[in-house]
């Protein structure tokens, strides 16, 4: 047999192997989800509301062609004593297969999350080989799970684009939330040294006007999506809400401030100097010499002169440097009192036992089981704060030094 009867022969051979088209899935059969919540109604049963996109909605827009007429997403809810169950039952009200690999938010209300945790939620979504998870995790604060997939938003089309974008955004910028996925709270919740947190989401205006197109035809929306403050959790339980400085004093000490305003005083007035941070650098460290660890917070930021309401001579050396020191004071201001909060609760969502665990390892095994309640509580910190400002803005002095009375 010649090379060329051979090479045809493999070749033949070699179709016997090919799987064809086998698992193909035809996207006129497929109901693509976009978003998932779990609420529990009055039975105890779950309740769980699938959000789906309406490509031709979504796609239609400004660009005519009968597109952008209807709401981009359709919404369907189902009842179960288990979630796979709810899922399940869902399936009876939809025509196509309900597809999940393009879902990429999961909503879990306040209620369910207090009282009986998230962790059978997540492994119910982890075990399925088609989720994502890479999903993001928001807890609907003051309002069922199902109203926030139902909500139509304006900018982004798809409600689950506008929430997970909004959280980009606000962790970027404001320093007062973060981005959790499945796979990170998975992460942290098998460490015995920390504790998750997951940004959570209100509802401002009237939830039922929210779920009607005329919500997004109109300069002011009735009823709007917002992140709101971060959600604390102890054995995968929520037990309390962080906002404002305890939100951005927690996100310090986890190293994940990008961008975030300080504002502090000046002379007796109030918020005059406004200092925004462009970059900083948290380190967490531990002394285990003693019965109880002591940790030391080491920040770094750097930023700008972004506001000033009152004269204040920053062409002067020695100004900046009292700014400085000003804006030093106000962020361990921040820190000891997401501290001090923190170690009330008894839950070490700072990961400080982790720093334990690496610094000395035969300690942590004898307090790793009862970290949270026995030792976490009694830790001394130390906070340490170094603030540079870069850059002043536009102008120098502001133009109230220039102003006459």
């Amino acid at each position: 047999m010649n090379r060329k009867a051979m090479f045809l022969f493999f070749i033949m051979i070699s179709t016997v192997f090919i799987s064809g088209c086998w698992s193909q899935k035809e996207l006129n059969e497929l109901a693509i989800i976009s978003a998932m919540a779990i609420d529990k109604n009055e039975d105890g049963k779950y309740v769980k509301t699938i959000q789906f996109v309406n490509p031709g909605n979504v796609a239609g827009g400004l660009q005519g062609g009968g597109g952008g007429q209807g709401p981009a997403v359709t919404v369907y809810t189902a009842t179960g004593d288990t979630i796979l169950e709810a899922h399940i039952n869902a399936s009876a009200k939809v025509s196509r297969r309900l597809y999940h690999a393009h879902a990429n938010l999961l909503v879990i209300s306040e209620e369910v999350a207090r009282e009986e945790g998230i962790d059978g939620i997540i492994d119910a979504f982890e075990r399925d080989p088609e989720v994502r998870t890479e999903s993001k995790i928001v807890i609907a604060r003051d309002a069922k799970a199902g109203d926030i997939v139902k909500s139509l938003t304006s900018i982004d089309k798809v409600p689950s684009e506008k929430v997970n974008k909004t959280l980009l955004v606000t962790e970027r910028a404001r320093g007062e939330n973060i981005v959790v996925s499945i796979q990170d709270f998975i992460s942290v919740s098998a460490s015995l040294g920390r504790e998750p947190v997951i940004s959570g989401f209100r509802i401002k205006g009237e939830p039922e006007k929210g779920k009607k197109m005329e919500n997004v035809q109109q300069s002011e929306l009735d009823a709007t999506l917002e992140a709101s403050g971060l959600a604390v959790f102890k054995e995968e339980k929520l037990i309390d809400w962080y906002e404002g400085d305890l939100a951005k004093g927690t996100m310090w000490i986890l190293d994940k401030i990008q961008q975030t305003d300080v504002k502090v005083s000046w002379k007796g007035k109030k918020n005059a100097v406004v200092y925004n941070v462009i970059r900083q650098k948290t380190n967490v460290s531990a002394d285990t010499k003693n019965t109880y660890p002591e940790m030391t917070i080491h920040v770094r930021a750097e930023g700008d002169i972004r506001e000033l309401t009152t004269p204040v001579d920053i062409t002067d050396p020695a100004v900046i440097s009292d700014l400085e020191k000003e804006i030093e004071k106000e962020i361990k201001k921040q820190l000891e009192k997401a501290v001090t909060r923190t170690q009330k609760n008894n839950s070490d969502i700072f990961g400080f036992g982790e720093v334990v665990h690496r610094t000395d390892p035969e300690k942590w095994k004898k307090m790793k089981r009862d970290w949270d309640d026995e030792y976490f509580p009694y830790v001394n910190v130390n906070v340490k704060v170094d603030a540079f400002i870069r850059r002043t803005g536009l102008r120098t002095n502001s133009f109230h030094s220039n102003t006459e009375k």
